[in-house]
């Protein structure tokens, strides 16, 4: 080799040599920048899980003690006694009707009922004498029944004139309006029993096959989970039909000493309890990673590895999952941070400021 070749040959030597260093230290920045992510962690418990279906409901009046309150026959409003808010007694007054038209309809059924009986005593005379058929007695005693039962009618369409409570309770609508004229049967007036509440919540076919009466409830105002506690109810009844409309289920629960007073019609959440398994494998919920149709979990090795792993799951609560399958108690899972995460990632814990 000439003297000229060997710096040549040393200078490429050492580009080489540089260059490899170079691809090394790349590698490394590489490595290093996938080395670790800041994701928490928490380890999968076991413990007592309690299943509960969440569902959305209402507060109702208890049955028996609500009173919705109608014109008995056509009329004309004269005097309306109370307002909507009013707390009114067992029998108290609430509107009164034109008594006239009232009065004239039993007299008339009064002297009707008169008119029968004089012609059924006369037909049961007549017949023992042998001067009329027997079929006319039947058919007086047919004009007499029916004469009673109109005369029973207008007595008791008298006293429903004047529209009274059936029960003791807050007057919580009024239609009545004075000088108005009504129809038979239009309700005018609703009572209602505010000691007497329950809350009717709604869940789908499936759900309601899994709840039984005697279930306990958490109760909470408004329309999700997180709203102020109302305290436990007790599931009294299950609807047996599904409701042609919401194709919901009707769930009756009776509340056990609200800790306020509730509000009819006012919206409530619950969740009820179905079933308590005793040792379930349970994690945080933001652990859950969707996955198709199902759920996965990044499961921590001891040396700080990310494994994805597929998971069956169970019930849920606002913050806890069970996990019936895939993953066992006492192992690592990432909690936040598990969205985006990469199989085989290592995890570090997140900075704290």
């Amino acid at each position: 080799m000439s003297a000229r070749a060997i710096p040549l040959a040393c200078a490429a030597a050492l580009a080489l040599a540089a260059c490899g260093h170079h691809a090394e230290a790349s590698d490394e920045g590489s490595d290093s920048s996938h080395a670790e992510v800041a994701a928490a962690t928490a380890v999968a418990s076991v413990q007592p899980f309690t299943h509960v279906v969440p569902a959305i409901g209402s507060v109702v009046p208890r049955p028996g003690h609500f009173a919705a309150l109608g014109a008995p026959a056509p009329g004309r409003v004269a005097r309306v006694y109370v307002a909507p808010g009013d707390r009114v007694a067992t029998g108290a007054p609430l509107v009164q009707l034109e008594q006239a038209s009232f009065a004239a309809a039993a007299s008339g059924a009064d002297a009707a009922l008169s008119a029968a009986e004089r012609g059924y005593e006369r037909a049961e005379r007549l017949s023992r004498e042998g001067i009329v058929p027997r079929r006319d007695v039947e058919q007086a005693a047919a004009a007499l029944a029916a004469a009673r039962s109109a005369a029973v009618s207008a007595r008791r369409a008298q006293q429903l004139s004047v529209i009274r409570s059936p029960i003791a309770g807050v007057v919580t609508r009024m239609n009545a309006v004075l000088g108005a004229q009504v129809d038979a049967g239009q309700t005018l007036v609703e009572v209602v029993d505010p000691s007497a509440f329950d809350v009717e919540l709604s869940v789908g076919p499936a759900e309601a096959a899994e709840l039984r009466t005697g279930a306990r409830v958490a109760l909470s105002a408004g329309e999700r989970t997180g709203g102020e506690s109302l305290g436990t109810g007790t599931v009294t009844s299950v609807g047996a039909a599904v409701d042609s409309g919401s194709r919901a289920v009707s769930v009756r629960v009776a509340p056990a000493s609200p800790k306020r007073a509730l509000r009819l019609g006012e919206s409530v959440y619950g969740e009820i309890a179905v079933g308590t398994r005793p040792d379930a494998v349970v994690v945080p919920v933001e652990a859950l990673v969707p996955e198709g149709e199902g759920y996965r979990v990044f499961v921590v090795d001891a040396q700080g590895r990310a494994t994805a792993r597929a998971v069956t799951v169970g019930g849920r609560t606002e913050r806890d999952v069970e996990i019936l399958s895939g993953l066992k108690g006492g192992e690592k899972v990432v909690t936040r941070g598990a969205f985006g995460l990469e199989d085989g990632a290592r995890v570090a814990a997140p900075a704290t400021k």
